[in-house]
This record gives C-alpha cells, sequence and structure tokens, in this order.
C-alpha cells in the first residue's frame, strides 16, 4: 500500500498557529497519533493531537487560562480553546511528552513522569502506526519505531514487546483487533500472539470502553476481519461468549456456512443504513441474529444432519437483551437491537392481507423498517448461495409504502379517538382499563382501516370495554 508524505499544508491553519505559539515560546510541537497515520494513508485527518516539551502550567501560560481547559494535568493534558478558518471553535488537545509508570490496574498508569524528549513518548504508544510524529512548522517526521513501513505493508504491531504494551492497558487487544477491521490490516505474529496471554488484564477493562471499540469494529468496511481475530485471541469469548456456539455448528441445506461463518457473512452483507439513530446498531443486530441457533436447534427427521431453530428469533432476542445490558447500550440502543432481531424471520407471501402488512408494519415500527430491511437483505447474502435479496422483500416493501401513503393508523397515537375520549365515554378515571381498551380498537382498526373515525370508534369503546372487564385477570 502505497503512502503519501505529510506537508505543512494539509495541516489547518489554527492547528499550525497552535503548534506556532509553543515553538515560539521555546517548546517542541509535534503532531501525533491517528491524524497523522491517516495522513500518511491519504485520508482525511479530523481529530489532531499535540505532544509538546512544554509542562501543563507552560501551555497554560502561553495561551492564557482563557483558553485553556486543565482537562488532565495530572497526566500532562491541557485542551486548548482554539478557532478554526470557519470561525467554529475547536478543542485541541495538548500533552507534554510523558512516560509512564506500572498499570496495576490494566487501564491507567499508577504514575506519570513528564521527560523532555519526544522519543520517550513515543515509546509508551500502543501501535507503531500510532508512534509517528509530525511537526508541522519544520516540515519534519520521526518515526523512531518503523510505524511507515508496517502502514506501507498493511502490518498491525505493538511499540517494544508486545504483552508489554497488552498488560498496560488491557483496553489495546480491542484497539488491535477494531484497527485491523477499519483499516484491513493484519496483525503482526508476536503482537497477535501476545493477545491471549493479557486476557487476565482485558477482563479489568470496563463494559463501556469495551463496547465503544466494538461499535467502532462493527462500523468498519468488513467488520468480519476484527471479529474472526476477537475469536482466534479470546476476546470474544471474554466479551459475548454466546457467540463462540456457534463456531462450527452445522446449519442445514439452506446454508453453505456454519451458524458463525453465516454470522460473519451477513454482518459484513448488512449495509450501513440507519435513518433515526446510529448506523452501527443494524450491525451489531445481524451479528446476534442468529445467537441463538445453537440453543434452539434439532435434527430434521426428514433431512439427516440437517437442524431446524424454531423460535431462534425470539429465544435471540432474549439473549441479545442480556447482551445489550452487560455491554451498558442505552435503552433505545439496546431496544432497537432486540426489535430487529426479534423480527428478522418475518416470511411475506403475496397472500398477505392489507391488514396484515399493517400489523407487520405496527409490529416493527415504520421507523425501525429500512434497518430491518437491511438485515434481512444481509441475512439472505450470508446464506453463501447467491441469492437475491429482492425477491423476498421487495414486493413487501411496495405494500408497505402504499400503506404508509394511505396514512393508515399503525399505532394507537394514530387513532382518531384517545384516552380522554375514552375515559369521557366509560365515566371513568384514568387506569389499566383505558390503555387496554386503546390497544384492542387499534387492533381493529390494523384489519379494517375504515373504522378509524371519531364516530365508529366512539360506538365501539363501550363494547370493548365489557369484553376486557369480561375476562379473568391476570394472575
Amino acid at each position: 500500500m502505497g503512502l503519501r508524505s505529510i506537508a505543512p499544508s494539509d495541516i489547518p491553519s489554527h492547528i499550525v498557529e497552535l503548534c506556532q505559539r509553543l515553538r515560539t515560546a521555546g517548546f517542541e510541537a509535534w503532531l501525533v497519533g491517528g491524524s497523522v497515520r491517516d495522513l500518511h494513508r491519504g485520508r482525511t485527518a479530523h481529530d489532531f493531537d499535540v505532544a509538546t516539551s512544554a509542562q501543563p502550567a507552560e501551555v497554560a501560560r502561553v495561551f492564557g487560562r482563557k483558553h485553556t481547559v486543565p482537562t488532565g494535568e495530572k497526566h500532562g493534558t491541557v485542551t486548548v480553546l482554539t478557532q478554526r478558518g470557519d470561525g467554529e471553535k475547536e478543542h485541541v488537545e495538548v500533552t507534554t511528552f510523558r512516560g509512564e509508570g506500572a498499570y496495576s490496574d490494566g487501564r491507567r498508569p499508577d504514575a506519570v513522569e513528564f521527560v523532555r524528549s519526544l522519543e520517550e513518548d513515543l515509546k509508551r504508544r500502543d501501535f507503531t502506526m500510532n508512534a509517528i510524529a509530525y511537526d508541522p512548522i519544520g516540515d519534519e517526521v520521526r518515526d523512531p519505531f518503523e510505524g511507515r513501513v508496517d502502514l506501507a505493508a498493511g502490518l498491525i504491531r505493538a511499540v517494544g514487546a508486545p504483552l508489554e504494551r497488552f498488560r498496560e492497558d488491557g483496553l489495546r487487544a480491542m484497539r488491535a483487533v477494531r484497527f485491523a477491521a477499519q483499516h484491513g490490516f493484519r496483525l503482526d505474529p508476536p503482537t497477535e500472539a501476545a493477545i491471549p496471554l493479557a486476557l487476565d488484564v482485558f477482563r479489568k477493562v470496563s463494559a463501556e470502553r469495551v463496547r465503544d471499540e466494538l461499535v467502532k469494529l462493527l462500523a468498519s468496511e468488513r467488520p468480519s476481519v476484527g471479529l474472526e481475530l476477537m475469536r482466534t485471541t479470546g476476546l470474544l469469548a471474554e466479551v459475548i461468549p454466546e457467540l463462540t456456539e456457534g463456531v462450527g455448528f452445522h446449519q442445514n441445506r439452506f446454508h453453505v456456512h456454519d451458524v458463525w461463518q453465516h454470522t460473519l457473512a451477513t454482518v459484513d452483507a448488512t449495509v450501513l443504513f440507519s435513518p433515526d439513530g446510529p448506523a452501527w446498531i443494524v450491525r451489531m443486530a445481524a451479528l446476534m441474529h442468529d445467537v441463538a441457533k445453537p440453543r434452539t436447534a434439532a435434527p430434521r427427521p426428514d433431512a439427516p444432519g440437517d437442524n431446524t431453530f424454531y423460535r431462534h428469533e425470539l429465544v435471540g432476542a432474549e439473549l441479545a437483551e442480556e447482551i445489550c445490558r452487560r455491554l451498558k447500550f442505552s435503552t433505545r440502543e439496546r431496544e432497537h437491537v432486540v426489535n430487529l432481531v426479534k423480527n428478522h424471520m418475518f416470511w411475506y407471501s403475496p397472500e398477505w392481507s392489507d391488514g396484515t402488512v399493517r400489523r407487520f408494519i405496527s409490529r416493527v415500527g415504520k421507523e425501525a423498517l429500512p434497518d430491518l430491511f437491511s438485515l434481512r437483505e444481509g441475512d439472505v447474502r450470508g446464506r453463501g448461495r447467491d441469492e437475491t435479496p429482492g425477491v423476498e422483500i421487495d414486493e413487501l416493501k411496495r405494500r408497505i409504502d402504499e400503506q404508509l401513503k394511505s396514512e393508515a393508523a399503525l399505532k394507537v397515537g394514530d387513532l382518531a379517538i384517545g384516552g380522554a375520549d375514552v375515559m369521557r365515554i366509560l365515566g371513568t378515571r384514568p387506569g389499566p382499563i383505558v390503555g387496554e381498551v386503546l390497544r384492542r380498537l387499534l387492533e381493529r382498526v390494523l384489519d379494517d382501516a375504515e373504522l378509524n373515525t371519531y364516530e365508529r370508534l366512539e360506538a365501539l369503546v363501550p363494547e370493548t370495554a365489557r369484553a376486557v372487564a369480561a375476562e379473568p385477570a391476570p394472575k
């Protein structure tokens, strides 16, 4: 892979000015980390981090207290408030050259020692591709660990001794596999071999930090690269052990792959599209969609060696709920993933009535439909039989569009009657019966859209309430 040289003109003017002010004050100022790596690869750099010989108090004096925030002075970091060329403000982290002591908790150094040498600072970084520094004032590159050589080779290699790097910060193992997925790189063999030996430190990492790395991995072009590395290094068994049950688990004649390989193919084939929420969520649902197959498998009587997986989507939804809670996803994210897993096994046929189509939309939620179809298309492609996903769902999409354009009632809020109306008609106060009456009215309207007028629903309220009252109370 070819690399390009970085020039000062590649660096935004407000970043160059920040470095110039540090240089004028007698300090070194180098761009480090992901921005330098991405620029060498010809990619757009977004977050610029600056490493400097100035200590935090000196950085504050150079830019003034009004324009600095002591976000991590103990660890040498000061945030400098800058203004971009377009007038927008941008926060830039400026960190003092530093060395680090032991990491007894596997998350952060017990002590930080400020140093005056850039090389000493780069020596503490995780991977060689992230240990390249660039001076936009002197137009100079420092690359003591041959990070550019590894970038050109598409190699992720730890700085120094791999096991030491992974034992310093347990998250670095997840970062390694995430970088492999994001950049299409491979792991240097000694670096890869060190990950299983540092799993005890990885276990100390918070669920939130692991989740964030997993999200970035899923948003990459080919998540399967990182996910398979998670499996072979033991990370998968630590993060989502339920998925390891699918490794080598045979499916049936409809699938070329075992459950795990099918899952990888589905994740890669699921298009990142979400008009309402983070795009990676549909990939998370793809990762979870068949998680319950090994637990629901049963032999097919008519096909020896093949399995059926009845209700695997429902059991899978329960497992997805547990996994998302364990990884500290937000309530909205968790509910969306669970909804997609629960509903991914729909089977459309032209015999569906308009009411059936409306019930489908109501059950899934119209906002989730694009993601569900994306998951379904990825699932079909993931079978490995060169099938065309549109054959199964294009007609359903057309019929759904018709129902949405007709503005048919699809949820309780779409009814021509509301809770206050139900209470007035029944002469009752707020209570469970009000919601149940509205739910049952919606069921009627889903079957017959013409019922959704105030007059017709008003007439149905008393008999619906009587039906609710006549049923035994749930135990």
